[in-house]
């Protein structure tokens, strides 16, 4: 039996970042087919209050935001393997969160496009907590992070993957 050419990914953490709607749970899954690890969406982190919050139109605030955070860290430091996340991470300081004690290996992919593709998205999708309305609100807030692999949501998954797996090889 051959090894697989992605063992080397086995015990990295991978973070999907960007607004609602870029396509982080789609890349997220597809990322895992590929190297075999672990997929967890962000959005199932959250607390009963935060998703009732954002389902009648309110954007979430830090104070909103910090258990959720605090809860997809100390998942990550419970777990032994490697692990890729989707989770929106709009600001430095929810990074910071994020990767609190964290000694392994993080690779931060930011997936990047305009609010007009991502609002055509969002209104096209079933079955998501969050309203278009809030997608404004989540721009505003975001700072992109330098240091992320940044993908364009109009490449296609299969290059945006490539992407990933390219510059995620160190």
């Amino acid at each position: 039996m051959s090894e697989s050419p992605y063992c080397s990914y086995g015990n990295k953490i991978y973070f999907i970042c960007g607004v609602s709607g870029s396509g982080k749970s789609t890349i997220g899954q597809a990322l895992s087919d590929i190297l075999a690890i672990p997929f967890y969406d962000g959005d199932d982190f959250h607390p009963a209050d935060n998703v009732a919050k954002m389902k009648s139109g309110l954007p979430l605030d830090d104070t909103d935001r910090k258990g959720w955070l605090q809860a997809m860290n100390q998942f990550i430091l419970k777990t032994e393997s490697g692990l890729i996340i989707a989770c929106s991470a709009l600001k430095e300081m929810y990074r910071i969160q994020l990767s609190e004690d964290i000694e392994r290996q993080i690779h931060w992919i930011f997936l990047d496009g305009s609010f007009d593709l991502i609002y055509k998205r969002i209104t096209s999708r079933t079955h998501h907590f969050m309203p278009p309305s809030l997608l404004h609100s989540q721009f505003e807030i975001l700072d992109i992070p330098e240091y992320a692999i940044r993908c364009d949501i109009n490449n296609t998954v299969e290059q945006i993957i490539d992407t990933i797996i390219k510059e995620s090889k160190s």
